[in-house]
């Protein structure tokens, strides 16, 4: 009994953690979920003399794990129909969040600083990811991931240098305060099919990316410029099926919207602000990354 309530007491205790690190390292939540169930398996199964630390240990089966993974999938993101994006990860606003969701509301997960992390090799993802996100000491890191602490820090430095050059903010209570609002525009100005509204919303340059992943009908380029998206969006919405709805919801910490249809989640939107204005709008509308995505009871808005 005794060794059955550390179990459970060690899963509540590091499962965010870990899946956190899982899903920032492969960006889907079912291989996520599966590398952090490995891990524990992996920990039972470990002479205790071998383990000094617990944490440690299912960081480094994580992390290894995510490895392995990424290595085995880079074939199949090679010949991925269209823009590769993110699984999202949905709160529906009216239901208490899991201690998961809960946890990852505090972290940089949207889907613009998700994509920027999948610019870095591997390598590069969870050594900053260790030692920015959780905090790792370089010995520590270096343990986890089979290199020096000097080797851990030069890299940790060099993505670092990349991801500050580019232009997304990681700053998410500051995120959420700005996407609120305007995603809250973005759906008037669309829903009542005033254009002029909605390229007032999006940035002149602003970009959309649409994942389908060869599965469904999806724009297999990313669509540029302010009136460009416009007109795409005003021809999703005339195209709209029976059963059709929508929803706002928390997309990847950051305001998004889901669509349904007959209750079946069917897209989900997230967007990245800067200056005022949505400067990305990102689809998923891969029915596999759909899969997590909360129903909802009713074809009602």
């Amino acid at each position: 009994m005794d060794d059955t309530m550390t179990a459970e007491a060690l899963y509540r205790q590091y499962k965010p953690l870990l899946f956190s690190l899982a899903y920032r390292m492969l960006g889907s939540v079912m291989d996520a979920e599966d590398t952090v169930h490995e891990a524990f398996i992996a920990l039972n199964r470990a002479v205790p003399e071998h383990v000094r630390s617990q944490k440690s240990y299912l960081c480094k089966i994580v992390a290894n794990r995510c490895l392995d993974r990424l290595k085995s999938a880079s074939k199949q993101r090679e010949i991925y129909v269209g823009p590769w994006l993110p699984e999202p990860i949905v709160e529906d606003l009216e239901a208490d969040a899991d201690p998961v969701r809960s946890y990852l509301r505090k972290e940089s997960v949207s889907t613009a600083y998700m994509l920027l992390l999948q610019q870095l090799s591997a390598v590069e993802r969870v050594v900053f990811l260790l030692r920015e996100a959780l905090q790792y000491e370089y010995e520590e890191i270096g343990e986890i991931v089979g290199k020096s602490a000097t080797n851990c820090r030069q890299i940790c430095h060099r993505a670092k240098r990349g991801l500050e050059s580019k232009t997304a903010e990681t700053d998410v209570t500051h995120l959420r305060a700005q996407s609120g609002a305007l995603v809250e525009q973005f759906v008037k100005a669309l829903t009542s099919g005033d254009i002029a509204a909605l390229l007032q919303v999006l940035s002149a340059d602003a970009v959309l990316y649409s994942d389908g992943g060869g599965k469904v009908t999806a724009a297999v380029r990313p669509i540029l410029g302010a009136e460009r998206i416009s007109q795409f969006l005003a021809g999703l919405l005339a195209k709209v099926p029976d059963g059709f709805s929508f929803k706002l919801a928390e997309v990847n910490g950051l305001a998004g919207i889901v669509t349904y249809v007959h209750g079946q989640p069917s897209s989900v939107f997230s967007f990245h602000a800067a200056n005022g204005c949505i400067t990305s709008v990102y689809i998923v509308v891969n029915p596999d990354k759909l899969e997590h995505v909360p129903l909802t009871t009713n074809d009602g808005r």
